[in-house]
């Protein structure tokens, strides 16, 4: 991908992370150091004003605004519905473009967000009993987001982070 490409975009990054797990820990970090090396970044809690459509803006920022997600997935990714839609619009604007996904596997095993076990699995014995019809789409998503290959990183981020302060 030329940087003209990445150039014409509002946000060269679009982070997707499960903001209970991750947001004050390994995001908050990512974030900040995409932001000092002056890559625009789109993190939902710092971009979308008050008022608009979270959704509505969400979708713009993945599928107009930006060229690379980073989909950071850790124990909990799986429990939210917000993130698991996401992830399929994620998916399905690398389909259709030159969208680049980049996965970063937080504390979690790429084996456990591929076949769903563990936390996923538990997430999604939930999910069966109320979202029947997206049940299929998400786990599609997450075993062909899984088999991109990505950044597996242990819980010692955090650990480091706390004890250095």
């Amino acid at each position: 991908m030329a940087m003209s490409e990445i150039s014409r975009c509002s946000y060269h990054v679009f982070l997707s992370f499960r903001g209970e797990d991750t947001r004050k820990s390994f995001t908050d970090h990512l974030y900040t150091a995409l932001v000092h090396l002056g890559i625009q970044t789109f993190r939902d809690d710092e971009v979308i004003e008050r008022g608009n459509n979270i959704k509505d803006e969400i979708e713009k920022a993945i599928l107009h605004h930006s060229k690379i997600s980073i989909v950071v997935f850790s124990k909990n990714y799986a429990a939210s519905t917000w993130c698991l839609n996401e992830l399929v619009m994620i998916l399905e604007h690398k389909k259709s473009s030159k969208h680049i996904v980049l996965p970063v596997f937080y504390d979690v095993d790429p084996s456990q967000v591929k076949n769903q076990t563990e936390s996923y699995a538990e997430a999604f014995t939930q999910h069966e009993q109320n979202f029947e019809s997206m049940v299929q789409r998400w786990r599609n998503a997450l075993k062909e987001v899984a088999d991109i290959g990505g950044m597996v990183l242990q819980d010692s981020w955090n650990r480091f982070s706390r004890d250095t302060n």
